[in-house]
């Protein structure tokens, strides 16, 4: 018998993923909780506003901050739209 092995395939390794560092890790975060403390101080009255529209705009800023968080964590932990598994899980 022949030998009918392809060997035009490629051998390449497949990429490695860089790890995952944890959320209050990364630049990301801090800049997020300090959105959020900012906003917070606003919303609050503790820094003076010019009135409600400023109040509602504080508002606004800490939950896009929020939402651009969310998906920025939720991109670094995803290779073609699935979820890397936990790394602690073995």
């Amino acid at each position: 018998m022949t030998d009918t092995t392809d060997t035009t395939k490629s051998t390449t390794p497949a990429p490695v993923t860089p790890p995952v560092k944890p959320g209050y890790k990364t630049t990301e975060f801090w800049l997020h909780a300090f959105s959020i403390a900012l906003s917070a101080l606003f919303a609050s009255g503790a820094i003076p506003t010019a009135g409600t529209v400023a109040t509602i705009a504080a508002i606004a800023a800490a939950e896009l901050s929020a939402l651009g968080y969310t998906v920025s964590r939720t991109m670094v932990k995803t290779v073609d739209g699935s979820l890397i598994p936990s790394r602690s899980n073995g």
